[in-house]
């Protein structure tokens, strides 16, 4: 498992790097059993969104994830350097998902990246951006054929 490195820009908020370890760590570690933990790295402010949906709050935020992971085999995360400026960051990553609905429980993986703000060391705001394409259009049996099929056609 790799943890974030940052590329500093701007001033430095040194509760970031070690917030961003923390959050790469979480997401490593993260099921449908231990989503109690997500008090440790996000505010009870939190704003999150992803291609799927969007929550405020962290009772939101507990069950948007208690969703998210309820049919989850196994995710883990490779990420990559992160970008800091001030009290933001990006960080990309790749998720390695196995999934009860999808691909019979195969393996995907999904390039995406989070962008954070963080606060008094916990994350206020996480917006994740991913082709939500990659992770389930393609990976419906008779829809991925084809979409799958077209992207090979486009290329």
């Amino acid at each position: 498992m790799k943890t974030a490195s940052a590329i500093e820009v701007g001033s430095k908020d040194s509760a970031v790097p070690a917030t961003l370890d923390h959050f790469t760590t979480l997401f490593n570690e993260l099921d449908k059993g231990n989503l109690n933990k997500l008090p440790e790295v996000y505010s009870e402010d939190i704003r999150f969104q992803d291609p799927l949906g969007a929550v405020s709050g962290l009772d939101q935020l507990t069950r948007y994830f208690a969703g998210a992971y309820a049919n989850a085999i196994s995710c883990r995360f490779e990420f990559s350097e992160a970008v800091v400026t001030g009290d933001w960051a990006a960080i990309p990553w790749v998720m390695h998902l196995r999934h009860k609905r999808i691909r019979k429980g195969r393996e995907i993986a999904v390039d995406g990246i989070s962008r954070l703000q963080i606060r008094d060391g916990k994350v206020c705001y996480h917006r994740d951006y991913f082709d939500a394409g990659q992770l389930i259009y393609q990976n419906v049996p008779v829809l991925g054929a084809v979409i799958r099929w077209l992207r090979r056609q486009a290329s």
